[in-house]
Parts: C-alpha cells; structure tokens; sequence
C-alpha cells in the first residue's frame, strides 16, 4: 500500500516534539522545524503547524496558497540524494543550509518534498547534526517516516557529511545552529 497524497500532508511532524519523545528532554525546539510530503491538498496552514517559511524540495513547485515566505530547492530524480559525498548533492546541501543562516528567514520553517523521506531526511538529519544531536535520534527520528525508509541510507547520508566544517564550509555553522535553536530570536 503506497502512501495517501490526497489527504493533507503525508510524513508531517514537528522534528522538535518528535525529538523531545525520542531523547526524553528539549535538546531542540518544539515549534521550530516541521517536516513532511506533499502540501498540495493541504487545505489550512494549521494542518502543517502554522509555518511563516516553507522550503520544498520537490522538483515542481508548490501550489502556493498561503501567505507564507517560500523557498524552492529542486533536485533532479536522477541523482541520488543519499549520496552526500556527490558534488551536485553537496551543492544544493550548502544552498539550503546556508538559507539558515539568514535572519530574515522566517520560523517555524517546513521542509518538504513528495513524501516527506528521503530530500527531506537529508536535510533534516544535516540540520540536527549541526545543532550537535545525536546520530541515533535522528536514525530514530528518520525512521518515522511512511513509505520505504532504510537506516543504512541515513547512515550514509550522515557519514558523508563527518566533517561538518568542511562539508558546509562557506556556511556559518554556529550562525544556523542559533538560529535553528532560537537563540537569536
């Protein structure tokens, strides 16, 4: 049975509350960073938690129907994203990360792609390894996801991404995690 586009927004969760149940204590914000498939037949913006930013991952863009900033990262199917280590995949990270660092972007941010897994989950398991989360809760959160999720995929994602420093290497990386955190709101 393959996964229901057609009733709001498939894989959606807030990474913060998920985490909170994951690693038993706040160790990143509720509230803060939302993620999840397809926002097509999303009918009201309370269905994704009221996001002010929205960042899709999709290869089309979204039908945009709210009053909310959005940002679009397209990624071509051919390319595998899980392969960190890949120049194309490394440079559309870094484009995305580095939209963290802004001040002017607006939270809580949604991340999305089709079903809210695999761009999705990369982006998300690079956000939460610079804000120093351990590798197990983001597998744990990763996991979540409806549809074929595959630890090893992640461990790898993750794996090509070891050296933070220098995989994101123009981006501030202490600038995103207090910005991510709300340590500069």
């Amino acid at each position: 049975m393959g996964l229901n586009y057609t009733d709001g927004c498939v894989n959606f969760r807030d990474v913060g509350e998920y985490l909170e149940l994951i690693m038993g204590d706040s160790s990143f914000p509720v509230g803060r960073l939302y993620r999840g498939g397809s926002i097509d037949y999303v009918k009201n913006p309370e269905e994704i938690g009221l996001p002010n930013s929205v960042i899709s991952l999709r290869g089309s863009l979204d039908y945009e129907e709210f009053d909310i900033d959005y940002y679009h990262f397209p990624m071509d199917n051919k390319i595998e994203k899980y392969h960190t280590d890949k120049k194309e995949v490394r440079r559309w990270l870094n484009g995305i990360i580095r939209l963290f660092e802004k001040p002017t972007l607006q939270y809580p941010v949604l991340v999305h792609c089709l079903s809210g897994k695999d761009r999705t989950g990369i982006v998300i398991a690079a956000l939460l390894l610079i804000c120093g989360i351990d590798r197990e809760a983001i597998t744990e959160e990763y996991l979540l996801s409806e549809g074929e999720v595959d630890e090893v995929l992640i461990a790898n994602a993750m794996d090509g991404l070891a050296d933070l420093g220098a995989y994101f290497h123009k981006v501030d990386l202490k600038l995103v995690k207090d910005n991510l955190l709300g340590m500069n709101s």
